[in-house]
């Protein structure tokens, strides 16, 4: 595991804390980063399914983000590829990035410019970094929760943001963040790489409402499980009508099984559940519990 770090005070620097992270079972690769600037997910986080993710920071320079997953396409490793720009860069002092390529390899920059507190550790399949920080402490503990972290690449990516957040994070305040994963053929209908795509802009508490809208992507977009599919008949048949009922889609005292379903079918449809339809007489359970959520707050 390789750390950097600089104390030394300069002027100019933008800010970020991030983390490049790498799941060599899925084959996924993303980023997942957070500062006091607006819309940080439109500049730091650039990932390609199959090459590589890159972080480009502090005065970021968004040509380590295109020309590092070229070079990382050609089959050069993270550590290459950050000596290339670097070497190309006249601003390369006032520059922070993270890379991770296909093979899991890693490597972390911090020019001597950047603003105290900066610097990065890069381990097996991850790199994070960040500069204007409350200390060395915010980027131990991102580190720290993404390698010991359970579950998904997403999930340990947000597990090692909110960790940097917690210890800290960027010194002058909190503003946006953001996710990006990516796969082969894990974007909407399977057509594009970006799995993962989430943006929050302007928050006051933009880690927390990142990881929020994180569980409803979760919720709309990740396949159904076979344990969370179930029949709709008996008990589950007359909850499935109650709620129907009370959100709307459903009249009368003794709906008929088309009527059932064509209203439970309706609702999945309109609540944008294209990803969880299940064959006709099935629902998955997590959209049963979305309608007793949804129910319960029209109630209210």
């Amino acid at each position: 595991m390789k750390y950097r770090a600089l104390q030394n005070q300069s002027n100019g620097c933008v800010n970020t804390f991030s983390i490049v992270g790498y799941d060599p079972e899925t084959g996924e690769h993303g980023v997942a980063v957070a500062s006091k600037f607006l819309s940080v997910g439109a500049v730091v986080p650039w990932a390609k399914a199959g090459v590589g993710a890159v972080a480009t920071q502090s005065w970021a320079n968004p040509v380590y983000g295109a020309k590092g997953l070229e070079f990382m396409a050609e089959g050069r490793s993270a550590e290459e590829t950050m000596q290339l720009l670097v070497a190309q860069d006249e601003g390369r002092e006032v520059r922070q990035a993270g890379f991770v390529d296909r093979n899991g390899s890693s490597a972390t920059y911090t020019g001597s410019d950047c603003h105290a507190w900066a610097g990065g550790i890069a381990g097996p399949n991850f790199a994070v970094q960040g500069n204007i920080l409350t200390g060395g402490d915010v980027v131990e503990a991102m580190a720290a929760a993404f390698r010991d972290g359970t579950g998904d690449l997403a999930t340990r990516l947000l597990l090692a943001l909110k960790a940097g957040d917690d210890a800290g994070g960027d010194s002058r305040g909190k503003q946006s963040a953001a996710l990006l994963v990516v796969k082969d053929k894990g974007g909407y209908g399977g057509a594009t790489d970006r799995f993962i795509d989430l943006r929050v802009d302007d928050h006051k508490e933009p880690v927390r409402e990142l990881v929020r809208i994180f569980g409803l992507h979760q919720l709309y977009f990740y396949r159904s499980k076979p344990e969370d599919i179930v029949a709709v008949e008996g008990e589950n048949r007359a909850e499935i009508v109650e709620y129907l009922r009370r959100l709307g889609y459903l009249g009368g005292s003794s709906p008929t099984e088309e009527e059932v379903l064509d209203a439970l079918n309706t609702f999945q449809l309109i609540e944008n559940f294209d990803e969880r339809i299940q064959a006709k007489g099935f629902v998955d359970w997590k959209v049963v519990l979305f309608m007793k959520d949804l129910a319960a707050r029209k109630d209210a």
